[in-house]
């Protein structure tokens, strides 16, 4: 009796599946596959090559280290945050000014005060800067008869004192506020004062005081007592900017403790003496403003021309101290 079927047909088909189940197909193939040029299941060959690149975004970057490589040479170097006009002028103001070589300007306002001083006695018979001789007219005027040429000369003298005083309370307040040697707190100082030259000039200049010089007839003109405020006021700020600078062998105002001072000194005749040169010098410039203004008043015979002048030199004098070089301080 024949089999039913062949056995070794039978094993062939087994054979043949077992090979197929173990055998990946090309589809699979394809989605295992690495290669991006492959075909991956139902993708394109183009949509698999954009496939790799879109997962390295999500991939975190690596740590970036500073960089050391140094600039080129030639290129420029960062730019820093400038300062405004406004700032820049607050640190230019605040700077202290160095104290060398400022006698020089201390010598000037002495030959001012000389020129001022010759000048208003001459048209007052009162000083503004030398309160010495205030002092005493102050005390003659209770033995002075009315009947004189100048029955009220001690009561300018009592406003001319009281007015220098009052500048030194002001010009001495306003220096320790601000500093006392800072370049804006002498630049407001001088500039106040050379702005009160120009007033007390202006006022003569326009007829408001009787402005001829050696036409006093009476004395009961109270309008002069207005240039002599205003002049006696000023004149504090030169003494106390003396003071401010450390230069007080120079007062610019003062003649009785300067003379002292000269001829007390123990190095009066040595050979490098700075503080005696600058008494002596100050004398004499004093003594040469009077001079200037003796021969200005016997050309012009009014009294507003020296002020003019002495307006002039002090508004100099302000313009130096602006442009003053700064103090150098060593770093220890």
């Amino acid at each position: 009796m024949l089999p039913l079927h062949d056995p070794e047909k039978a094993i062939q088909p087994l054979a043949a599946e077992e090979r197929n189940a173990k055998t990946p197909s090309l589809d699979e193939k394809a989605r295992h596959s690495p290669d991006p040029e492959k075909p991956v299941g139902n993708l394109s060959s183009e949509q698999c090559s954009i496939a790799p690149s879109l997962s390295t975004l999500f991939e975190p970057l690596p740590p970036q280290r500073p960089s050391t490589r140094e600039p080129p040479s030639g290129s420029p170097e960062p730019s820093q945050p400038s300062q405004t006009f406004l700032q820049r002028s607050q640190t230019y103001c605040a700077a202290e000014v160095t104290p060398a070589h400022a006698d020089i300007l201390l010598l000037w306002c002495c030959i001012i005060s000389g020129l001022v001083d010759s000048t208003i006695y001459r048209a007052f018979g009162t000083f503004v800067s030398m309160q010495t001789g205030n002092t005493i007219f102050l005390g003659l005027g209770g033995a002075t008869p009315v009947t004189t040429s100048k029955p009220y000369g001690w009561a300018k003298s009592f406003v001319s004192i009281a007015c220098f005083c009052l500048g030194c309370l002001v010009f001495s307040h306003m220096t320790r506020h601000f500093g006392k040697s800072r370049r804006g707190t002498l630049v407001a100082s001088f500039l106040g004062q050379t702005l009160i030259i120009i007033v007390a000039a202006a006022v003569v200049e326009t007829g408001k005081v009787n402005g001829n010089l050696d036409t006093i007839l009476d004395d009961i003109d109270w309008h002069t007592v207005v240039p002599i405020a205003l002049l006696s006021f000023q004149s504090a700020g030169q003494i106390v900017g003396s003071r401010a600078l450390n230069l007080s062998e120079i007062p610019t105002v003062v003649l009785t403790s300067m003379l002292h001072d000269i001829f007390t000194d123990q190095k009066l005749l040595a050979k490098d003496n700075v503080k005696r040169n600058r008494r002596v010098l100050a004398f004499f410039a004093i003594l040469i403003g009077a001079i200037c203004g003796g021969f200005a008043g016997e050309k012009t015979h009014r009294m507003q021309i020296p002020l003019w002048i002495a307006g002039g030199l002090k508004l100099v004098i302000t313009l130096a101290w602006a442009f003053w070089p700064e103090k150098q301080t060593s770093v220890v």
